[in-house]
């Protein structure tokens, strides 16, 4: 399924409404341009671009915005909003939008939606269903008409319509879940269908996928911080050709947005990459920013690094590291160690983490969890549980595991979920530098009771071993360190294990 984010445009800038109301407005970027290359860094596959301005006053108003866009990306558009003419059309595909959605005009003039699809292909021409009390909504959503949704599908269908936007207008912008029989209903038909309004969560996404529709626009949870588009956005192809993609919701191969993660993780000490058993016995394994070029030239999904000697006194020298690392690699950077104040995160993301790893003080104080996740976006934040079992249950260690809090790890999973963490990092103790495979029962009760990617951590030794943590221990990445260290395996040959055994990765 593609994940599609929203890029709403109004008097120039990037808001969001509420049930399509202009009166919600709410600015969240004066720049719509830098908002679209952020979402294509994180790794966006296309763009849903709306000129609200041109959906509330019939014709196109911030089409050269719209075009300019699409010029500074290379990722494929898709754009609606006051797409009245052939010309305005004409105008969009000419400047390179993949893809043109009609709403108003559709339904009001059939003869032209007839010839706008005998002209540009079904590929091209989207139509909008945009949907009030189970009536079809136009001008921008502010009329309701009396035509039933679904009628109005069977006289697309009879028209050759293959694609449609569907929006339910009451839980667009509320974030309270899509209406997912509204999705179900037309895929039933036989449309390739893309689903906006109301998607808040990753068990949305699911839900939504489970229904069979071709794509998901997301919009405020991205906004708001509730969902991190690199969580969800399926990684991008290599060598894009001119065209920024195949035209049409099915020529993606429709795989699983939840693409799994391989992580290579680097323990530092004293600037040197480390690894031991249980944080005990460190041997040094190499220079940290040679090592994090060579792993995200060898196709790694994310690379995590710890300071497990961190001390107030060598932060500067640690930033120095961070920077020369973030400045060595185009994948995503997660940086750990000693974080124990929001200035500790800020400067740690001005130097170029992507986000943060947090361990004992998410213990001793919760609250800072919270807190970061406001300041920061919970995108930025990975709550590390490092974990070990004490008689029927796992109980949460601190200080690198060597003070036990007694706290149930399950239980504090949950509770970091629900303050704010917007991922878990789940180290195995027992299992840490053994190479005997990660905890499956440790993760498994920990993925079943969050809503939250999981990244297994602790114990890999065979390619084997990944696998059975995709799919027993239902994590979201499996993170490595001596594995790929000393060369016993390579993420190329890791990668292609998984993708043989039907794993959803990046090659």
């Amino acid at each position: 399924m593609l994940i599609i984010p929203a890029i709403d445009i109004m008097g120039g800038q990037c808001v969001r409404l509420t049930q399509g109301k202009f009166s919600t407005k709410k600015v969240y970027n004066t720049d719509p341009l830098k908002v679209a290359k952020q979402f294509e860094k994180e790794g966006a596959e296309m763009l849903h671009i709306v000129d609200l301005d041109g959906a509330k006053k019939g014709k196109m108003i911030n089409r050269d915005l719209i075009i300019q866009i699409q010029k500074s990306i290379n990722i494929p558009v898709q754009t609606g909003g006051g797409i009245r003419s052939i010309q305005d059309i004409e105008t969009c595909i000419k400047s390179g939008i993949e893809r043109v959605i009609v709403g108003t005009k559709a339904l009001e003039d059939i003869n032209f939606l007839k010839e706008i699809i005998q002209r540009y292909g079904t590929d091209r021409i989207v139509v909008g269903i945009d949907i009030k009390n189970g009536k079809v909504a136009i001008n921008g959503w502010q009329r309701e008409t009396t035509k039933d949704y679904l009628d109005f599908a069977a006289i697309l269908k009879g028209l050759g319509v293959v694609n449609v936007v569907v929006t339910d207008i009451a839980r667009d912008g509320t974030l309270i879940s899509p209406n997912f029989e509204l999705g179900k209903n037309l895929t039933d038909m036989g449309f390739k269908v893309i689903v906006a309004g109301g998607v808040s969560n990753l068990s949305d996404i699911r839900t939504l996928e489970s229904t069979g529709v071709q794509g998901a626009i997301i919009g405020k949870a991205i906004y708001e911080k509730k969902i991190n588009l690199r969580d969800i956005s399926r990684p991008r192809r290599r060598n894009i050709p001119a065209d920024k993609g195949a035209r049409g919701f099915a020529s993606s191969g429709n795989p699983s947005t939840l693409t799994k993660r391989i992580i290579p993780c680097m323990d530092i000490a004293n600037g040197r990459t480390v690894k031991g058993v249980n944080f005990k016995n460190l041997k040094d394994a190499g220079d940290p920013v040679k090592l994090g070029k060579f792993y995200s030239d060898q196709g790694a999904d994310e690379l995590i690094f710890l300071d497990i000697t961190a001390t107030i006194e060598n932060r500067p020298t640690f930033y120095k590291l961070v920077r020369r690392i973030a400045e060595n690699i185009n994948i995503p950077f997660t940086v750990g160690g000693g974080i124990r104040t929001l200035d500790d995160i800020n400067a740690l993301l001005k130097n170029g983490a992507d986000k943060v790893s947090i361990c004992s003080i998410a213990v001793q104080n919760p609250e800072f969890i919270r807190q970061a996740s406001q300041k920061f976006g919970n995108q930025c934040i990975v709550v590390s549980v490092d974990a070990k079992r004490v008689n029927n249950r796992w109980e949460v260690f601190i200080k690198g595991g060597r003070e036990n809090t007694k706290n149930d790890a399950v239980k504090f999973a949950k509770q970091m979920e629900e303050i704010g963490a917007g991922e878990l990092l789940i180290n195995s103790l027992d299992r840490d530098g053994t190479k005997t495979g990660y905890d499956i029962d440790l993760l498994r009760a920990i993925a079943e009771n969050v809503n939250l990617p999981i990244i297994a951590s602790s114990g890999a030794g065979k390619k084997e071993d990944f696998l059975e943590a995709f799919i027993k221990g239902k994590v979201d990445a499996a993170l490595a360190a001596s594995l790929f260290h000393y060369g016993e395996l390579s993420i190329p040959d890791l990668k292609n294990y998984l993708i043989s055994n039907n794993i959803q990765i990046r090659p």
